[in-house]
């Protein structure tokens, strides 16, 4: 089935780096873009970033536009977020995202998050 596990979370002063890693299995992960995601507390989720499947092509929210650096290794199947330059407003749970066919159609499939605190 598939997996997406999120890992790399933590405490970090305003201003410091954080590296996200997303462990993904259960089907061809050099086939399909990823998605991160974050969801603060009491607030929508909300679109970070994505990387087409050969990594040809990123896209980011105007929110992280600069500081945050989306890639992925179709080897070991991870997705990775280099987060930099962060602000108390970046504090949030990090999920990673795919988008599958399924027979019924397209389905999202989440991992359980990670949690990325930026306090001073």
């Amino acid at each position: 089935q598939v997996q997406l596990v999120e890992s790399g979370g933590g405490v970090v002063q305003p201003g410091g780096s954080l590296r996200l890693s997303c462990a993904a299995s259960g089907f061809t992960f050099r086939n399909y873009a990823m998605m991160w995601y974050r969801q603060a507390s009491e607030k929508e989720r909300e679109w970070v970033a994505t990387i087409s499947s050969v990594a040809a092509y990123t896209n980011y929210a105007d929110s992280v536009e600069g500081r945050f650096t989306i890639s992925r290794d179709n080897v070991q199947n991870t997705v990775d977020l280099q987060m930099n330059s962060l602000k108390l407003e970046d504090s949030a749970v990090y999920y990673c995202n795919v988008h599958l066919p399924t027979a019924s159609g397209p389905k999202h499939y989440w991992g359980q998050g990670t949690h990325v605190t930026v306090s001073s």
